[in-house]
């Protein structure tokens, strides 16, 4: 079964999209210390409080659709440029919820308490760079797939674009 989360096009400053569980902000405005201990720099779950997700565009909208599985995620047979996962820890009696560079746009996602593995998939980031920042409509897409699994460290599935490759550099190979 899959429960749809989030299905929308969000419009962001400096391509962030946050994830957070509980009072306060998943981002604490340190990068680094949301990058620690991981090999991507697409998605941050260090800090324990949420997930920094690093969009493409940093202006404009951004698809984004996030869903909640009952079983692990099968991987796709290409439609996805990029995939990361990463894990998270949601603890018991905090509202999970959603939102851009300074609270601009946000909402709450029905997500409960438990561990989850988390599947962060991409296509057109190299698009939403450069002259695709200020394209008409839609030009990079994510898909955030959770499901309940064990604690395990983030991992690169597929890096196939440029902007990932320049992300995971730069932010990611902290481990």
């Amino acid at each position: 079964m899959v429960r749809v989360l989030l299905d929308d096009v969000i419009n962001t400053c400096y391509g962030q999209f946050d994830l957070y569980f509980g009072e306060g902000h998943g981002l604490d405005g340190d990068l680094a210390t949301t990058f620690t201990g991981q090999v991507n720099g697409l998605v941050g779950a260090a800090s324990g409080m949420g997930l920094y997700v690093n969009l493409a565009r940093w202006g404009g909208g951004s698809a984004v659709r996030i869903v909640l599985l009952e079983d692990a995620a099968s991987l796709d047979s290409g439609e996805w440029e990029d995939v990361v996962e990463v894990s998270v820890v949601i603890p018991p009696g905090v509202e999970s919820c959603w939102d851009t560079w300074a609270g601009e746009e946000s909402g709450p996602l029905d997500l409960p308490a438990g561990s989850y593995r988390v599947r962060v998939s991409a296509r057109g980031r190299d698009d939403g760079r450069g002259d695709g920042e200020a394209a008409e409509g839609v030009v990079d897409w994510y898909l955030l797939e959770f499901w309940p699994a064990p604690v395990q460290p983030d991992a690169i599935v597929r890096s196939t674009s440029a902007d990932a490759a320049y992300w995971h550099r730069s932010w990611g190979s902290r481990r």
